[in-house]
């Protein structure tokens, strides 16, 4: 569901969250390349929760980019080198599900980034079937019904700006459309086929969630199951396995997401999970007895695996601290694999048996040339901003940095506008980290993941009220002897690219440097050119940025573009021609205004790549500019 906090974020290949900080290790410092860097391989699980294991429970559906590009693999529960499904040697394929009976898959690519997501079966024999075809289409697998003789999809074929429902037969693969949507999002689905949910956003601040009963013949129109008023925040997380609730989310009763349950028969409501942070997803095995949730827990993620019969968590042996993910059981519920991620460490596959808990690692994702001990663990840090507002961030210390040899500083902002930067392994932080760079991961005022009131402090205040954040985090960075205060640059992606721009632009003696990815810089445009796809999140895109029927005034006012002659401070961008969220020409007028000035300006275009690069050559290609032009223009003071 796109949303606000995944409106201007790049993908997690470009940006994986967090890392960094003290630690002085006892072994010699060395430095890796970017190559190095990304020899590291990504994993990601099998999008459907159900059937990420094979019908024989023997192997597991990942995705991983050891080619250069994320492909379709199957990984067994012994271990062993994973085997390729898919063979892309251009488009991201990501892995969505096994067939429920046979070792049929389901992917998923679009074309060069353009986010044009097409579903495709890879029959027994290796061949790709289109199940979407068409030019402008996008879809997205939604489920699997009970019987497993059929699957649903969603799909803008009918309306370029609304995504239908279809359902498709396992053994022909005919479709049919089953629900035409109205024009909101479609959340889930039972696995009876009955019962489906829609969310419809109408700002950032309040939603409602929709039930319609796709077995009435007649009357199949959304009821509306949140009736409130002011502004509340409802989402969905999931309907229960045997169809008899829906388990949603809401931040009616305090700062934070909690979740709930709704009673399908009886219409009852009542908590299911409340904590002090956010509740980020819930998702029960397929037989009900397990639910898996988690807690955005300050920048990290908590998981717990509770075991309904009993109420008591499952306890896992022998995988290491980090963020746990990706939970998937096999079919008699028996076994689990997950991800686990570090600061130090990528994200890895394990294994485990449920009745003894000890885990099995399948995979080594980082790679074997770059010691793990030389990498930083990361420190969460407040600072008080401009107003009091204490804001959070993740801080990284290269090893070297002392008082006697301070270290050169980035500030970098995320995407979203509403992202958080979290805990986690980044190659791109680790590389500039282990170059000697200091980076503040800043969550400025806007960002996710510290109550209602923290998220919506920068509505229609963006470019100032949350960018006065970004510039007194300088004051911060300085006040620790370890950095050098005279040497601090700013980087970011998309809404933080955005932000790059705007500080140059509007505070011009804030920062030393920028790095610009794919940032918008011109927001009359930006409004006014979203694909079409994202037509039932305008109204709340809208209500959030203003219109640019009404404030065009204020987005002339807060995009950089027309401020260009402002910046005055090198100037590094980087760029996807297919990107559809942020179009190449905010990059290009960018980059020739402030080459009018007669500033140091560096351009990195990418022309097979989108809102975020997926292709790993081109991640090196990107890296290796970024740590030059802050070797250049940074610590070498130009």
């Amino acid at each position: 569901m796109i949303n606000r906090r995944t409106l201007l974020a790049g993908t997690a290949a470009t940006f994986a969250a967090a890392c960094a900080s003290t630690g002085n290790s006892a072994a010699p410092h060395q430095t890796y390349s970017a190559q190095a860097f990304f020899q590291t391989t990504s994993y990601a699980q099998a999008a459907a929760a159900g059937l990420a294991f094979s019908p024989d429970g023997r192997r597991i559906l990942i995705a991983n980019d050891s080619s250069g590009v994320f492909n379709a693999y199957s990984l067994s529960i012994e271990g062993g080198a994973p085997q390729q499904l898919t063979q892309s040697g251009d488009n991201a394929t990501f892995a969505i599900s096994y067939f429920p009976n046979d070792e049929r898959i389901l992917v998923s690519a679009d074309q060069g980034g353009n986010e044009l997501s097409h579903v495709y079966v890879r029959e027994r024999d290796g061949a790709l079937r289109d199940l979407t075809p068409g030019e402008n289409v996008k879809a997205d697998f939604l489920a699997w019904r009970a019987d497993g003789n059929a699957f649903w999809l969603t799909s803008n074929a009918r309306d370029p700006q609304v995504f239908d429902l279809y359902e498709y037969d396992a053994t022909t693969y005919a479709s049919q459309l089953v629900y035409q949507n109205p024009g909101m999002e479609i959340a889930d689905i039972t696995r009876n086929g009955r019962w489906l949910a829609l969310v419809r956003p109408r700002t950032s601040a309040d939603s409602d969630v929709f039930l319609v009963n796709l077995h009435a013949r007649d009357m199949r129109e959304p009821r509306l199951i949140t009736q409130h008023t002011g502004n509340i925040s409802y989402g969905v997380y999931e309907f229960t396995p045997d169809g008899a609730a829906l388990i949603y989310g809401t931040d009616e009763h305090g700062e934070y997401n909690q979740a709930w349950r709704y009673d399908l028969a009886t219409e009852a409501k009542t908590p299911l999970i409340q904590a002090e942070w956010d509740v980020m997803f819930v998702v029960h095995s397929p037989s009900g007895r397990y639910r898996v949730s988690a807690i955005n827990a300050d920048a990290s993620t908590e998981v717990t695996i509770l075991d309904t019969r009993t109420n008591q968590a499952v306890q896992l042996t022998g995988a290491p601290a980090g963020d746990l993910g990706g939970v998937r059981f096999n079919r008699d519920e028996t076994r689990i694999a997950f991800t686990v991620a570090s600061d130090t460490s990528p994200s890895d596959v394990f294994t485990a048996p449920l009745n003894t808990g000890a885990a099995t690692r399948l995979t080594h994702a980082l790679n074997p040339e770059i010691n793990e001990a030389l990498l930083v663990e990361a420190t969460v840090e407040r600072f008080q901003s401009y107003d009091g507002v204490a804001i959070p961030g993740i801080l990284y210390r290269p090893r070297a940095a002392t008082a006697r040899t301070p270290a050169p500083a980035i500030v970098l902002v995320h995407g979203g506008p509403g992202g958080q930067s979290r805990r986690g392994y980044s190659a791109m932080i680790q590389h500039l980290v282990n170059h000697g760079y200091a980076v503040f991961a800043i969550n400025n005022r806007g960002s996710s993941g510290y109550g209602k009131t923290f998220f919506h402090m920068d509505d229609r205040r963006h470019g100032e009220a949350d960018l006065d954040d970004v510039v007194h985090s300088r004051h911060f960075l300085a006040s620790h002897d370890w950095i050098d205060g005279e040497r601090i640059g700013i980087m970011g992606g998309s809404y933080g690219g955005y932000m790059v721009a705007a500080a140059l632009a509007f505070r011009p003696d804030a920062f030393d440097v920028g790095i610009n990815i794919f940032g918008v810089t011109n927001w009359e445009r930006t409004l006014t050119s979203i694909p079409p796809w994202w037509a039932s999140f305008r109204e709340a895109l809208y209500d959030e940025m203003g219109d640019p029927a009404t404030d065009s005034e204020r987005h002339r006012r807060i995009s950089p573009l027309f401020h260009a002659q402002n910046i005055r401070k090198p100037l590094l961008v980087v760029q996807g021609a297919n990107d559809p969220r942020v179009l190449q020409v905010e990059s290009d007028e960018l980059v020739a205004a402030v080459r009018a000035n007669n500033v140091p300006v560096e351009y990195v275009l990418f022309p097979d790549e989108g809102h975020g690069f997926l292709r790993k050559e081109n991640r090196v290609t990107a890296q290796e500019a970024y740590l030059r032009f802050l070797n250049q223009y940074l610590r070498g003071a130009g």
